[in-house]
């Protein structure tokens, strides 16, 4: 396995481009099981996770050609309709086959989805709106997969989710665009990459589009064509480079700029003393304008401020002057970082915000929420962080540890640079293309 040796106390400047977005490319892949005529997919990242969900629909028939950060798509007449466990087990995203494996087959076998350890994420809303579309689901503990089946085939319905769910809005856009019918997804997720989702749909000739606030329409239509599409840049990318511009005050030009998506990362960013110079309409400059000062945040479903971006917004307010809050809201473990930054002498502690309905306030379901599990962090600042050997434990907490080593004061060790592998392309790369002191080793080599 690898690690990052980093050495921080560096400021970075230069410029990056953004890569494609993982959360598109994932259910890009996913949506080219619609149809067996080819599907070309631009931009798409060479990270770890691409590389496992082209593994999932390779494993149900497709085949998947990638050269560059081009990807091009076949899948045959007749699919294969099980999910292997192992793969499965390592990629949440892959339950969103579910949909397209009812459309297109009639049955699907998906393993309880695995991925990064962020709190229990559920599909019970995925499933509730399957089921009302017509399919026949039960979970088997003995093998652990979801049986599904819907032998008539799936109908439209008009679906309302109990609670906003990103994941779950993908499930069953891509369930009803082959489905009988008109389908109406109420309290639906507003996020850009959805958006994305259905601009490559509607190439591929979907009937779908947004009928109002948090709802979407989707007219069934008997078959979908091939397309060419090129994805959207990576929102949560670019929120990593300019984080990492403002705590090592340095000046980071990001190419491929999504401003528009990010309001609510930016108006906290100023507040608390970065600086953001728009260039042109895809290009950003990031900085720091003044000395950084504390600042609140809650994170929230589109349009508010993303659960992604919490981890990272706390190594910056490790940097500023005063006492900063985080309001966890949208899963009930997102902290698992903080153990490793206190390693590093940043001083955070846990609180529970007072809500007077947290069943309803939060979007999580509450009993999923472990016994001295907390919502909320204060971080008191600045601190002078130093080296400290780190572990990993998820996609976004391995961006944050980094973020933390490229300030610190020393060398630092960070372990599980897998889980960064899996979102990030190159990231090693990247950073020292900026001026970064970071360089990957084997285990073995330290």
């Amino acid at each position: 396995m690898d690690l990052f040796v980093v050495r921080g106390s560096t400021p970075l400047s230069g410029e990056i481009t953004v890569a494609g977005a993982k959360n598109v490319a994932l259910k890009a892949f996913v949506t080219a099981l619609l149809t067996d005529s080819e599907v070309t997919l631009g931009n798409i990242p060479h990270i770890g996770d691409v590389v496992a969900m082209g593994e999932v629909i390779k494993s149900l028939g497709a085949t998947v050609d990638i050269t560059s950060h081009t990807a091009r798509i076949h899948t045959p007449k007749k699919l294969v309709s099980r999910v292997p466990l192992e793969l499965g087990a390592r990629l949440r995203a892959s339950s969103l086959v579910v949909g397209p494996l009812l459309a297109r087959v009639g049955n699907a076998m998906i393993p309880n989805p695995g991925g990064c350890r962020i709190g229990a994420r559920p599909i019970d809303r995925h499933i509730q709106g399957l089921i009302r579309m017509g399919a026949h689901i039960r979970y088997h503990s003995e093998d652990g997969y979801f049986h599904a089946q819907a032998p008539d085939g799936l109908h439209g319905v008009t679906f309302e989710f109990p609670k906003n769910t990103h994941t779950g809005t993908e499930t069953l856009i891509l369930a009803a665009v082959l489905a009988e019918g008109t389908t109406v997804l109420k309290n639906a997720a507003e996020e850009v990459e959805i958006d994305d989702l259905i601009g490559l749909l509607s190439a591929m000739g979907a009937h779908i589009r947004r009928s109002g606030a948090r709802e979407i329409t989707i007219d069934g239509v008997p078959s979908l064509h091939g397309a060419r599409y090129s994805i959207a840049p990576d929102r949560n990318e670019e929120v990593t480079f300019a984080i990492a511009a403002a705590i090592t005050n340095g000046s980071v030009v990001v190419h491929a700029s999504q401003p528009k998506a990010l309001d609510a990362f930016m108006t906290p960013v100023l507040a608390a003393g970065g600086g953001i110079q728009m260039i042109d309409a895809h290009t950003t400059r990031y900085f720091r304008k003044r000395a950084l000062v504390a600042g609140d945040i809650m994170t929230a479903p589109y349009p508010g401020f993303m659960t992604d971006w919490q981890a990272p917004w706390a190594v910056l307010m490790t940097q500023a002057r005063g006492v900063s809050t985080v309001h966890e809201t949208v899963f009930e473990s997102r902290f698992s970082y903080v153990q490793e930054l206190q390693k590093m002498g940043a001083k955070i502690a846990f609180y529970d915000p007072a809500v007077t309905n947290p069943e309803a306030f939060y979007n999580f379901n509450w009993g999923d929420r472990v016994n001295g599990h907390h919502q909320g962090i204060r971080i008191t600042g600045p601190t002078t962080l130093h080296n400290a050997i780190l572990d990993i434990t998820d996609l976004r907490a391995g961006a944050t540890l980094l973020l933390a080593a490229l300030v610190a004061e020393g060398e630092s060790f960070v372990h599980g640079v897998a889980h960064v592998d899996r979102g990030y392309e190159h990231i090693e790369d990247r950073l020292r293309a900026l001026g970064a002191h970071i360089k990957r080793i084997k285990e073995g080599d330290i």
